[in-house]
Order: structure tokens, then sequence, then C-alpha cells
């Protein structure tokens, strides 16, 4: 969904996903629905509130917002915790978002170092701890005569409790949370990174599916949503590291399929030419030539905004993109991969300087081309995510 920037701290930019704008007032609600029975959780340790007084008017709900505020204010620092321990170790941190359920530091690479991912996963929930213990404090110095006192303890109180829950809840073992990556790091002690983000992950998934039956055992949707998340966050990181463990050291030039195979259209082709090039080849998508230059590219998706009695009258130059998204064939695969994922596209123009210092046509990058690749890694005798290597270099033999 739409974010938006609303600041930054220590240079990392702070946005809002649209979901945050749901959950927020949804929180106070609650909050302010529970007021009179958070007040009885609190007073059995001496709180000492008047719960009549906190229920009057509109303070319920005046509390309620206070301390979802203060919960979410929580979570921004629960994520400097790990994001100012990631730049300390070199990781860039692209940006920190709050959501619906609760808030992401995207860093721009992953650790592979098992110290420092376990240092970097324990900094938010020893954040979190902090956070709890300093609002707690707050809530023993304040005086508890009168309405804003008591309106005061009862946020400091139920912020002490709930950063604190936070911290221990993150710390389960339900990767990629906190204590997911934590164990993934302990795991990573003795085994390859690859194998040990495998076994972090389908631990994980387990608690994910526990997460999601409790949540419907107690009509709980939130829990619901959440294990769902957690479950496809599992599986998901687990399928990159996989890829980035068996695309070590492998390049474009490794995968792609070379230009003296790719068919090329010409910019004059009719479009109805087109698509029974299409047809009978069985592709949906062709570099457009003119001259021995490629000046742009043309998909199945491209022919069919034309409607079919148009389609001798249009030609492929009318309808191609001319913005090319190219790679070149020295780059790694996992880099090319992303800018498919990143731009929504299904191939990448691959291109090389020549002697006179103007881009060559080499060859073509698919996603097809990519997952093959990754299939024949995985297959090979010599390919283990146990093995020390982590990868087996994918060579395509002459």
């Amino acid at each position: 969904m739409r974010r938006f920037r609303i600041g930054s701290a220590f240079g990392i930019p702070i946005q809002l996903d649209l979901t945050f704008l749901l959950v927020l007032p949804l929180f106070a609600w609650i909050i302010g629905t529970q007021v009179e029975q958070t007040a009885a959780i609190l007073n059995q340790v001496g709180a000492g509130l008047d719960a009549g007084v906190l229920t009057a008017g509109v303070l319920p709900w005046v509390l309620g917002v206070a301390a979802a505020v203060g919960l979410f204010v929580g979570v921004v620092l629960h994520e400097l915790g790990h994001s100012l321990v990631a730049t300390r170790y070199g990781y860039p941190i692209d940006s920190i978002t709050l959501w619906l359920f609760g808030g992401i530091a995207q860093l721009d690479e992953l650790p592979e170092d098992w110290r420092e991912e376990l240092l970097i996963a324990v900094a938010g929930p020893v954040v979190s701890v902090g956070v709890g213990l300093a609002a707690g404090l707050g809530f023993l110095a304040v005086p508890g005569d009168g309405v804003a006192a008591g309106g005061t303890r009862f946020v400091l109180g139920y912020l002490a409790v709930l950063n604190v829950a936070l911290a221990g809840f993150n710390m389960l073992p339900g990767f990629p949370m906190d204590g997911g990556r934590v164990l993934r790091a302990l795991l990573a002690r003795s085994r390859p990174y690859a194998r040990a983000t495998e076994i972090a992950a389908e631990v994980g998934k387990i608690f994910a599916v526990l997460l999601g039956v409790y949540g419907l055992f107690v009509f709980n949707l939130f829990l619901v949503g959440l294990a769902f998340f957690v479950y496809i966050g599992a599986e998901g990181e687990s399928r990159q590291t996989v890829m980035r463990a068996a695309f070590e050291g492998v390049t474009v030039r490794d995968v792609m399929t070379p230009a003296d195979r790719v068919t090329t259209v010409d910019p004059d082709d009719s479009v109805r030419g087109l698509i029974q090039t299409m047809f009978e080849e069985r592709h949906t998508g062709y570099p457009v030539e003119r001259n021995g230059r490629v000046v742009g590219l043309v998909t199945l998706d491209d022919a069919r905004a034309v409607r079919d009695v148009e389609r001798d009258a249009y030609t492929v130059g009318d309808v191609m993109t001319t913005e090319l998204i190219a790679v070149a064939p020295d780059d790694d695969v996992m880099s090319a991969l992303h800018q498919l994922e990143g731009n929504e596209v299904g191939r990448l123009i691959v291109l090389d300087e020549d002697d006179d210092g103007s881009d060559e046509f080499v060859g073509l990058l698919t996603r097809t081309d990519v997952m093959t690749a990754l299939s024949i890694i995985r297959s090979s005798p010599d390919y283990s995510a146990t093995d020390e290597s982590d990868a087996t270099v994918f060579r395509p033999q002459s």
C-alpha cells in the first residue's frame, strides 16, 4: 500500500503505511473500552488507580489515543534499536515503516555473520525492555492524586507492561520475527547460513500455524493475520536465502539466452505478424532491433492492446516499449532478479559495451532463464545447502 514519510531519526526515514492509519484508531478504541479491566490489573501491583475516575466522560478515549500513540512510539524505538546496530556493522537501513502489524526496518542487505545477526536481532527487544522500564519508573514517580495524574499513571503503566510484552513476544521463535532471527544466528554457528535459514523458517512456519489456530480458537483476527504474515515471511526469506546461496558467483552471462539464439523483430512488422510469430515460437516477448541495435521491447500485452481489426495497420514500432531495462552480462544473477521483480517485468535486455563505447545486445534474461538455472543447480549432485560452500557455480557447457 501507499506510504507516507513522517520524519526521520538518525538519518533513517520513518514512514507510515496506510494500514497503520486503520489500526491506530482500532487500538485506541480497544484500549479505551478496556480501561476499567486494565486499571484492575495494574492495581494488583499497587497502582492505586480509581477506575471510576478513569472511565468518566471522554477520558477513556483520550487515554486510549495516548496509549496507542505511545505504543507505536515504542515500536519505532524498537526498530531503531535494530537499525542502529545494523548501521554500526555497515548495513544501510532504507526506512522504518509502521504498518498493520507493527514496524519493519528495511535493511538493504541482510547480515550473514551469525554474531552480527544475533546482536541486530536482540537489539530491538532490549530497547523495548528499556522503554518498558523507563515507563515503569515514570509510573512510580508520578503521584496518584487527581484526574491528570491518574490518567498519566494509567498510560505509563500500560506502556510499561506492553513494551515488555512486546519484547517477549518478539523473542518467540517465529522466523522472521526477532526470536526466529536469533534462532537462525545460533544455528548458523555450526551450519551453513542457507541451511540455518531453512531450519529457522520451518520452525517459524510451525509457530505461525499454532498462532493461527490459537487466534481462531479465541476469535482474534489480528493474531490470525499476524500468523499468516509470519508464515509468508518465513517462506519468502527462506526461498531468497536459498537462491542467494545457489547463485553465489553466478553471473547474468551464465544463465541468459545468448543473442544468437534470441529471435528479434523489426519495428516495421505488423502487430498481426508479431502475434503469429509469438504463436509459432511460443514466446511472449521479443527485443525490437533496427540496424543491428535494440531499440525497444515488445510483449504480448502490448500486442493485445491493439484491437483485432487494427492489427494489420499498427506496427511493432507503434506499440513497443522504448524505455529498456538492461543489465550487464557480468552483473550477478540476484541483482538482475531484483531488477525483474522491482520493475515487474518478465525479461531484461543484456547489453555489453563494445570497442567503440556503444552498447551491444548480447542476450536476453527472463524469469524462466533464472528459474531453470536454479532448478539445474539444485538438482546437481554437487549442490547441497548443507555443504560448507553453500553453493555450486553454474557454468553452461559450450
